[in-house]
């Protein structure tokens, strides 16, 4: 196994122009951590230099510059005295110290309940809390215990580590050339992470090399497949190979997979468990627009993007104002001759200075070398994306006005998104009427956004139409007044089919009832994990958990992954041919899960449409819970929830 990233840092020999260099790109506030672990004083906790406020992706929590830059120099001196002495440190804080720094750290207080998870989060001493031992499982039984997983993208390639981790041989299903999931398919154009870099990659495999703070696609496909390479995961990937079909074999108690290879072979395979790490964004969701066959120019869809295409001096019409759209719009207009994008919906945006920004080498450096810096700035990132938040996604029944907002918090929320809507849009009034969404904030997935999307809107080259596409033609798009738009390219932001999990495959368990007919368009998981009549079948990312106000999905998947290698832990343990949900543990959760999204901001009747929903209007694909709970009840399985044979 490869060695892990010491959270200390690197030890370095740099003088002190270099460390007061770097200085200046730090986050103070966490800066302040690191200079505790440096000199095991604590009573930096009792001054008066500290963060102000904690909010989203502001790393300075409101200091102002001279208490940064007061910090700055003491934190050079006391760096210097740590370099002459061989960057040695004193004892760690004990327990209570820590949860005091956390909560000087983010200005507020951190519950003593949140300590635990925050912890196993950060790591701070080089221990990885999540993986689960299988150490006193005889390796004859582990060998003999192949597992398959379907998909090789951020949770496949944590399954692989784990399932590596535990001794047990396993294969990963990949209809892709490499690794990285949507990292490996999404190539166009801006093409970025909406989550921290230094908060979205896994807990145990830091990265102190980020080059911007949101990254872009091929960074994060490189890290991606990095990492599946240091943890040997690579080597028991079969690309370009898809799963057609698995069926659950009662009599031995395995599934039998039925694999298709992208030469049309086909080959059987039989394993005692099955993981689905498919994700939910990955199956591209074209429009239903009359004669889009006849138009003789390229058409794709932005997650099957041609790069054998030259945007340069084309016109090129977008078709959606989703995510995707946002990141290609400002990009391709860069070089486009003209750039017309048909808003299908208004989006509320976020503001966030930083999507964009690189990370300096002052900055790189702070994280390859202040002890611990790395660790506080994952937790600076985590914290007020967590539960601080929770109360505002659930709908006030007493509020008075509901076609604007749902609750008193989400009420303030509105005006700071419209005050930044309008701000960019300065003086032009049209287009800030036809931009701003009526639908309450966050009932729909809310963009990061750093200005430049309503700045590329306001170029005299880039046209908003905000009219529905009702026909295309060999020249270009009809609009539903009767406009004809001539493009040479078209490009289709119009999503995924989000609620149909699995989809294709054919996947069948007990009598031979297949997935596709269990879930239709409502599917449900037991802690969107397992599913009654599916033994040793097992999901990540699968039926309400995605999230869509907290969190990242790679803390999602280790808190699932954990779930599985515990239950494929009780299957070894006990000897057993199957562990399968029962159905009345499953049907509970349902129950309780669509009683709290139906409460939540996403079940909004002012929002028409989301891909949130499914065709009947209900929320499928979201997770209603505290990440704290969400953490707890999958730390390991309850097996009295399950009948083990």
């Amino acid at each position: 196994m490869s060695q892990r990233q010491n959270p200390a840092g690197d030890a370095f020999t740099d003088d002190d122009a270099t460390i007061g260099a770097a200085l200046e790109a730090a986050s103070v506030p966490c800066l302040l951590m690191s200079m505790i672990h440096m000199s095991g004083d604590a009573s930096i906790l009792d001054g008066d230099l500290r963060p102000v406020m904690c909010f989203l992706n502001e790393m300075q929590c409101a200091m102002s510059p001279d208490a940064q830059a007061e910090v700055r120099r003491r934190a050079l001196a006391m760096l210097r005295d740590y370099r002459d002495r061989g960057c040695t440190l004193p004892p760690p804080p004990d327990a209570a110290t820590l949860q005091r720094m956390m909560s000087f750290l983010v200005a507020g207080d951190v519950p003593a309940q949140y300590v635990p998870m925050m912890l196993e989060e950060m790591e701070l001493d080089g221990v990885d809390a999540r993986a689960v031992s299988f150490a006193h499982i005889p390796e004859a039984a582990r060998a003999e215990f192949p597992v398959a997983v379907i998909g090789a993208g951020m949770s496949g390639i944590l399954a692989g580590i784990r399932l590596g981790e535990a001794g047990i041989p396993y294969v990963i299903i990949e209809k892709n050339a490499g690794v990285g999931g949507t990292w490996y398919e999404n190539r166009y154009p801006g093409c970025r992470v909406d989550v921290g870099n230094h908060f979205y990659c896994y807990s145990f495999e830091p990265n102190n090399e980020w080059t911007e703070f949101f990254a872009r696609q091929p960074e994060l496909q490189r890290y991606f497949d990095a990492t599946a390479r240091k943890y040997r995961v690579t080597a028991n990937v079969r690309f370009e190979t898809e799963m057609a079909s698995a069926a659950w074999q009662e009599g031995s108690g395995t599934w039998k997979l039925q694999l298709r290879a992208k030469d049309g072979s086909e080959q059987t395979l039989e394993v005692r468990a099955l993981i689905s790490s498919v994700g939910q964004l990955n199956r591209p969701k074209l429009p239903d627009i009359e004669g889009m066959a006849t138009f003789r120019g390229p058409a794709f869809h932005s997650a099957r993007w041609d790069t054998g295409v030259d945007i340069a001096g084309k016109r090129v019409a977008v078709v959606g104002t989703g995510a995707s759209a946002f990141q290609i719009v400002p990009e391709i207009a860069k070089t486009a001759a003209q750039v017309t994008v048909f808003q299908r919906s208004k989006q509320w945006m976020f503001p966030n200075p930083d999507y964009h920004r690189a990370v300096s080498e002052g900055a790189r450096w702070c994280f390859r070398h202040l002890p611990y810096y790395g660790r506080w700035y994952r937790f600076l990132l985590f914290w007020p994306a967590t539960d601080g938040q929770w109360e505002g996604t659930f709908i006030d029944p007493e509020w008075p006005d509901k076609e604007r907002s749902a609750n008193a918090i989400n009420d303030f929320t509105r005006e700071f998104f419209t005050g930044w809507i309008r701000e960019q849009c300065g003086e032009d009034e049209a287009l800030f009427q036809r931009v701003l969404p009526q639908y309450p904030p966050l009932a729909k997935r809310t963009l990061q956004d750093n200005g430049s999307w309503l700045r590329t809107l306001r170029q005299p080259h880039v046209e908003l139409i905000d009219e529905a596409v009702l026909g295309m033609d060999e020249t270009g798009l009809s609009t539903a007044s009767g406009r004809h738009v001539d493009a040479d390219v078209v490009v289709y932001a119009t999503g995924f089919h989000a609620s149909r999990f699995l989809w294709p495959m054919d996947i069948r368990g007990r009598d031979g009832v297949t997935l596709a007919e269990r879930w239709g368009d409502d599917p449900e998981a037991y802690l969107g994990i397992t599913v009654p009549g599916f033994p040793n079948f097992f999901v990540m990312y699968g039926p309400g958990t995605n999230l869509a106000a907290s969190g990242s999905l790679i803390f999602h998947g280790e808190c699932q992954a954990r779930y599985i290698m515990g239950c494929l832990r009780v299957l070894l343990e006990q000897g057993a041919a199957s562990m399968e949900v029962n159905p009345e543990a499953s049907a509970s959760y349902a129950h309780e899960l669509k009683h709290m999204l139906a409460r939540t901001i996403w079940s909004h009747p002012a929002v028409k449409n989301s891909w949130y929903r499914n065709s009947q209007g209900k929320v499928t694909v979201l997770s209603p819970w505290k990440l704290l709970d969400y953490w707890r009840w999958t730390r390991e399985p309850r097996v009295e929830d399950y009948r083990v044979e």
